[in-house]
């Protein structure tokens, strides 16, 4: 990766934090920046880099450049509410995206997800490439009818809560490489708790979002059990099946993120139909929420598949790791309703980010043994690439 889309990454991705803050200067009733705050991190970082890591290749290709201009102008043009952009941008971007799966998978139709014969790691792949083109497919039609036609009205599925939906995508490139950081010799049954994990993450997610848009509270506490519990089985699975490579370290934080996320999204469900219901009491909750959801479990992903090609990093992974918890967890929930905390949060998020991206510390000896025998995806030349461009 060359210093100049490390630079792009670092500074889209500060901005998108910072942006979660910006109302300590601006009322939201002049300019709302949750959604440059939610697009800049999911869609633009997260889906340029979901088509570098997929095209396996050293730079940027002139396909992914396309795709992070264009997703920039989708974010600034839905956060300006300039509408009949976003209406035929993400058009544009499911159809980049559909090349780059069917070019890698091979196939239009995703066979692969309902057969054996392709790997869990290679489903969620390819299920993460298939889930964020058809989230950009259906944008389209929700912001023509919530803006223009009003053919009909969901009271939950607002354009904000729907554009929510681009960190599913980030959060199935993640769970890919965490299984294929796994033991492959393993006994049929493990085998088959993997398949069911995948199923069961995909499933429970969009059955899930069913069940918000019909506010139905027993179905919800239900599935999102569920989920927190398929969430603790691959934290388990990952614990005892886990290469020991240094991304180890980094995607097992990861994971204890999402379960943190679970936890809270579960207590907040419950919140919510209780006589408690308060501002007071439910909007910490929901910033805990978010920022452990966008900024710890989707970052930790984000980390590992943006320097796939670089593992073992020179860095100390434990106080990386450490300084990423203290942003998370206290920084940025603290940062939402008091500024100084605000810009503390960002300079720690900055910090963590520059570390990451640039190689800064001191090599982390115990966590590197097995490197050269577990790349994924297998690197490319630059000659068997298309010509690369950032």
């Amino acid at each position: 990766m060359s210093w100049k889309f490390k630079t792009i990454l670092l500074v889209m991705m500060s901005s998108a934090l910072a942006c979660g803050f910006l109302h300590h200067l601006v009322p939201p009733t002049v300019l709302n920046f949750e959604r440059l705050h939610i697009f800049l991190f999911n869609l633009c970082t997260g889906g340029t880099l979901l088509i570098y890591f997929t095209e396996g290749c050293p730079a940027l290709s002139r396909r992914g450049t396309l795709f992070l201009g264009l997703a920039l102008a989708f974010a600034f043009c839905a956060f300006f509410q300039w509408y009949l952009p976003t209406i035929f941008i993400p058009l544009v971007l499911a159809y980049l995206i559909e090349m780059t799966r069917i070019e890698h998978f091979g196939s239009r139709f995703p066979k692969g997800l309902f057969t054996l014969q392709d790997s869990v790691p290679k489903k969620f792949h390819q299920a993460a490439l298939l889930c964020l083109s058809l989230g950009l497919l259906l944008s389209s039609p929700v912001i023509l009818n919530s803006v223009y036609l009003h053919w009909f009205t969901i009271e939950k599925l607002k354009l904000d809560t729907f554009f929510l939906g681009f960190s599913f995508p980030v959060s199935l490139i993640s769970m890919s490489v965490i299984f294929t950081l796994m033991k492959q010799e393993t006994r049929p049954i493990t085998a088959v708790l993997k398949e069911i994990s995948f199923w069961s993450i995909n499933l429970g997610v969009i059955i899930f979002f069913g069940f918000i848009l019909a506010n139905l509270f027993a179905a919800q506490v239900t599935i999102s059990s569920l989920l927190f519990l398929t969430v603790a089985f691959i934290l388990y699975l990952y614990w005892h099946e886990g290469i020991q490579l240094q991304q180890k370290a980094f995607l097992t934080s990861g994971i204890l993120f999402l379960l943190i996320t679970s936890l809270t999204g579960i207590l907040y469900i419950l919140l919510s139909f209780s006589p408690y219901y308060t501002s007071d009491i439910s909007h910490p909750l929901l910033r805990l929420h978010a920022f452990t959801a966008l900024y710890g479990w989707n970052l930790s992903g984000l980390a590992v598949i943006s320097r796939h090609g670089d593992f073992p990093l020179q860095l100390h992974s434990k106080t990386v790791i450490l300084l990423h918890w203290l942003t998370v967890l206290i920084l940025c929930p603290l940062g939402y309703f008091q500024p100084v905390f605000a810009i503390l949060a960002v300079l720690a998020y900055t910090w963590l980010l520059f570390r990451v991206f640039f190689n800064q510390g001191i090599v982390d000896q115990e966590l590197t043994a097995l490197q050269d025998t577990h790349l994924y995806p297998a690197q490319k030349t630059a000659g068997s690439c298309r010509e690369e461009h950032l």
